[in-house]
């Protein structure tokens, strides 16, 4: 009797020891296939970011991560998302992707919205329609969206502008902005540093020399055009002033070509001076309406601390420095300017 009850507490001590094996080992499987769901690596190098554009659900991200390789498992990363919760929680923006990144922490940065900003940087443009092509290759708004709202005179008048002299509310800088922006948040962001600049005392300096804000930066951007070296600026801004008071015609040759929209002329000859636009400064007294191109911060400057000088006429040295002679009579300036025409002939620069 004594050995049947060892036999049998034996046999059930067995039983309890494969019993906690397979359920050691159904766990451990449980877990196993919940890390590797969860926590294994699934993104792969193939794309650096991952754009979700405003309005995009789950359907149209999981589409794009699939098309695009962004992991290597989409089954898992289908079902962690669900689990996770996002189906329902998609959020818009440019999220950088980690080689290696798990299901968990790829969802996590998405469900969070945790995009990676953009730094916009830029010094000049020519036109705005130069600069909506520029911002609009880096964000979510394209170009003609960005132009509508310049060019819209409700939007713009909201900041006190018109849709000719809008262009100036845009200061050259580095900006750091989210990708997916929208065009209203862009400008209003474009405004703040705008207002930033404008401090009082140099809306004081705009008033003294009998300018408005957005008149400066106008005056700024014909500067600007005219000069290459900014150590000019404050004596051609300085030139211009004086004209101005003077009741005199700018007569610049950057509002012509501006004008013109052929920003590959070199030489401005007599022909193009008749061109008929409020910008032809060869026609019309006083300021053109808008800028001639985005001016930069040291031409605003320039303007605000221009240089006190008696100057009226200047011409582009004959020896090609990208520097000026400066005139303050018309029979210096001729003799200046004939020897320009003929520096130009010399080299054959007929346009």
């Amino acid at each position: 009797m004594a050995k049947q009850k060892t036999s049998s507490g034996g046999t059930f001590k067995k039983f309890i020891i494969a019993l906690v094996i397979i359920v050691v080992l159904a766990l451990g499987g449980t877990l196993l296939f919940y890390y590797l769901r969860y926590f294994g690596p699934n993104v792969t190098g193939n794309e650096e970011y991952l754009y979700i554009h405003t309005g995009e659900d789950f359907d149209s991200v999981y589409k794009t991560i699939r098309d695009k390789n962004i992991v290597t498992d989409t089954a898992t990363f289908s079902w962690a998302a669900r689990n996770m919760k996002y189906v329902g929680h998609v959020k818009p923006g440019k999220y950088r992707l980690h080689e290696g990144m798990s299901n968990r922490k790829f969802i996590r940065m998405l469900q969070l919205g945790e995009q990676e900003q953009v730094e916009l940087s830029f010094h000049v443009f020519r036109t705005k329609e130069q600069f909506a092509a520029f911002v609009g290759k880096k964000f979510e708004a394209d170009s003609a969206t960005l132009i509508r709202y310049l060019d819209s005179a409700d939007f713009v008048k909201q900041y006190g502008f018109t849709t000719d002299n809008s262009f100036v509310m845009i200061m050259p800088d580095t900006y750091q902005l989210y990708w997916n922006i929208s065009p209203e948040k862009f400008y209003k962001r474009m405004f703040t540093h705008y207002e930033n600049f404008w401090t009082p005392a140099r809306k004081q300096q705009a008033a003294a020399l009998n300018l408005t804000v957005p008149q400066v930066s106008i005056l700024a951007s014909i500067v600007d055009a005219e000069a290459v070296y900014d150590d000019e600026m404050p004596t051609i801004a300085g030139l211009y002033l004086n004209r101005l008071r003077k009741g005199m015609k700018l007569e610049s040759d950057p509002t012509v070509i501006f004008a013109m929209n052929d920003f590959t002329i070199h030489r401005v000859l007599n022909k193009y001076l008749s061109v008929n636009s409020p910008y032809n400064t060869y026609l019309h007294t006083g300021l053109p309406p808008g800028p001639v191109m985005l001016p930069s911060v040291n031409a605003v400057k320039a303007v605000l601390n221009y240089e006190k000088n008696d100057y009226i006429y200047m011409v582009a040295k004959e020896d090609f420095s990208n520097r000026h002679n400066f005139a303050t009579n018309v029979a210096e300036h001729n003799r200046n300017a004939q020897k320009f025409r003929k520096a130009l002939d010399e080299r054959n620069i007929k346009k």
